[in-house]
């Protein structure tokens, strides 16, 4: 499918100059860029390429001199990445699933499928589920019984999703996620040295080795409208209450969420991030790669977290979090840069201690 300039200047409610009747296969980056290809040259850096490329045509930003650049056309965004948003999505010739339902996926003559939805190869939808209108489910997937995912629904291969998971409108779940395993929950008969050591921070008392006896999580899980789950994403069934993940919220691949956990709306949890059971996520948080959040602990709105932080205890709305354990971004880096001075600091303090010594036993 192709597009004209102008075409894909009004979809992205951007300008276009030149020869907009241009016609447009592909996006492209601008060194590779072919003649039927938007080079994406969205600041100087990136035009800078534009001459390794055959590109005709690219999106620009703002105040580029286009004609300079030898192209026969562009397009100009006022905010070129967030127009990448709606490209993409013009351009995306998707992963080629067939409509209706594949002879060989099972669905159960109980489940509810509303009009327009899409079920692959191998695909199982169990009793009394529900999949709302225009819905995908991709190939080896399974929905589990009394399971409701809304309208819009998009659910690439092999995702899996457990009895009494309620999802909202346009969800989309990328290859192998996993939503509505049981939690993570066992106890002892007596209070283990676990227990002992939470209570002390650090003795584990005289308890004696004791097995494990699991506790059943009788919750489920709750996704509201506009989620997405990323590639090998876990979310754990609450024990009693549901694990809820709100509105627009995105989970990155390899994600973790355990029993009870609660995400707000418009939040941006990032690849490997573990969020501990009970944990609560405020609204808008950003939580960047291999962060870890600690048990029974709330993070506020709005806070964000630099890769690799571990929050051990709650943090207030707003505040910008780096280290292990978390401080406060900027007395994490100011902390950092002190501990790369040590080794020269150690240097000083053993020469200026040599000099006064020295000195003594010359008087």
């Amino acid at each position: 499918m192709t597009h004209t300039v102008k075409e894909i200047a009004a979809a992205l409610g951007a300008e276009a100059f030149g020869a907009t009747d241009i016609k447009i296969m592909r996006a492209a980056e601008p060194a590779e860029a072919g003649p039927d290809d938007l080079a994406l040259a969205m600041n100087p850096q990136y035009a800078a390429r534009l001459t390794e490329g055959r590109a005709q045509v690219a999106m620009l930003w703002q105040g580029a001199d286009w004609q300079a650049m030898g192209l026969h056309a562009a397009i100009i965004a006022p905010r070129p990445r967030y127009a990448m948003a709606a490209l993409t999505k013009m351009l995306d010739s998707g992963q080629g699933f067939a409509t209706g339902i594949h002879p060989t996926a099972f669905v159960d003559p109980d489940a509810i499928l509303d009009a327009d939805v899409s079920v692959g190869p191998m695909a199982v939808i169990s009793a009394g589920a529900r999949i709302g209108a225009g819905s995908v489910i991709g190939p080896q997937c399974y929905i589990g019984s009394n399971a409701t995912l809304g309208a819009g629904a998009y659910l690439r291969e092999a995702v899996s999703i457990g009895a009494r998971v309620r999802i909202g409108a346009r969800f989309i779940a990328q290859p192998g996620a996993r939503i509505g395993g049981d939690g993570f929950s066992f106890v002892t008969a007596e209070p283990s040295s676990v227990e002992n050591v939470r209570k002390t921070l650090g003795d584990q008392g005289e308890t004696q080795a004791q097995p494990w006896t699991r506790i059943h999580s009788l919750g489920s899980v709750r996704i509201g409208d506009d989620v997405e789950i990323g590639m090998n994403a876990t979310i754990d069934c609450g024990t009693i209450r549901d694990t809820v993940i709100g509105d627009r919220s995105k989970l990155d691949n390899q994600v973790h969420l355990g029993h009870n956990v609660v995400i707000g709306r418009d939040c941006l949890i990032c690849g490997q991030v573990g969020i501990a059971g009970s944990a609560v996520i405020g609204n808008s948080v950003v939580l960047a790669g291999q962060c870890g959040v600690n048990d029974n602990i709330v993070v506020g709105d709005g806070v964000i977290a630099g890769g690799g932080t571990k929050l051990m205890s709650n943090v207030p709305a707003g505040r910008t979090m780096l280290g292990y354990p978390a401080t406060r971004m900027d007395t994490q880096v100011e902390s950092y840069k002190a501990l790369r001075r040590l080794p020269r600091m150690i240097r000083d303090v053993a020469a200026l201690k040599n000099a006064v010594f020295n000195g003594d036993k010359d008087t």
